[in-house]
């Protein structure tokens, strides 16, 4: 009997390797993250932060661009993720507030980073089962807040501490309720708007630029309070995204 001819190409071009590459730059993000935060550079660490979040947005569309999508660069996505999102922006809170709550804030950290791995491998299963037809298109809801969202969600706290000095920090009980409920969300059913599944009309793409122009010329003069408001907004989509799925299913009732 013949060995089945391996049909994966011997040779691979630069250019299909960028996806790669930059999940490995978004790696290299999130530890460096880490390190900051333990030398108190927490800035800094929060926006490592933020390149790991578009560097994560970056590698799977530009795979698919390319059409170098592989199970290698899925898994080192999967485990990339965890550490960017699951690990780095937890520590970060608890070497900024949390050294000092006696075990409180570090059983906070275990339960957001256990949370996120859950959020991670519940994702990893459902797309495994997609048929392959249907994962070309994206859903219009995710189950659950997703991981990227739930970093920037749980740095928050900092982020509102850089942009208005004046606010004392919140308690320690606080924070690590919070890290808690940010957890808990990314592993709950809540639907949660994909951005991936927005269309935008031809008659609205003006508006939606010129809205996208104020924002980044916002970001640049303002970034820690506009990172603050994004946040926000956020948070109050997805409380609109529970009350209307709420209401649907009870008038189906």
């Amino acid at each position: 009997m013949t060995e089945p001819a391996d049909k994966s190409p011997p040779e691979l071009s630069l250019a299909q390797l960028i996806p790669n590459m930059l999940t490995i730059a978004a790696i290299c993000a999130g530890l460096s993250a880490i390190r900051a935060g333990v030398h108190g550079d927490y800035r800094f660490a929060v926006q490592l932060i933020l390149v790991a979040c578009v560097l994560d947005g970056l590698d799977g569309r530009i795979a698919r661009l390319l059409n170098s999508d592989s199970k290698m660069g899925a898994e080192l996505d999967s485990l990339a993720d965890f550490l960017n999102f699951g690990v780095a922006p937890p520590l970060i809170i608890y070497y900024w507030a949390l050294q000092d709550t006696r075990g409180i804030g570090w059983l906070a950290v275990l339960v957001y980073a256990v949370c996120c791995v859950l959020r991670l491998a519940r994702f990893n299963v459902s797309a495994n089962a997609a048929p392959e037809a249907d994962q070309g298109a994206p859903n219009a809801f995710f189950s659950g807040v997703p991981s990227p969202a739930g970093a920037l969600l749980v740095l928050m706290p900092m982020s509102v501490s850089f942009a208005f000095n004046s606010i004392p920090m919140p308690p320690d009980f606080a924070i690590c309720a919070y890290m808690v409920l940010v957890g808990l969300a990314m592993i709950s059913r809540l639907p949660i708007w994909s951005f991936k599944a927005t269309r935008i009309s031809r008659q609205n793409v003006k508006f939606f630029l010129v809205g996208f122009a104020v924002v980044a010329v916002a970001a640049l003069s303002f970034a820690w309070v506009t990172f603050v408001m994004l946040g926000l907004s956020y948070i109050v989509m997805i409380i609109w995204c529970g009350i209307a799925y709420r209401a649907s299913h009870s008038g189906k009732g």
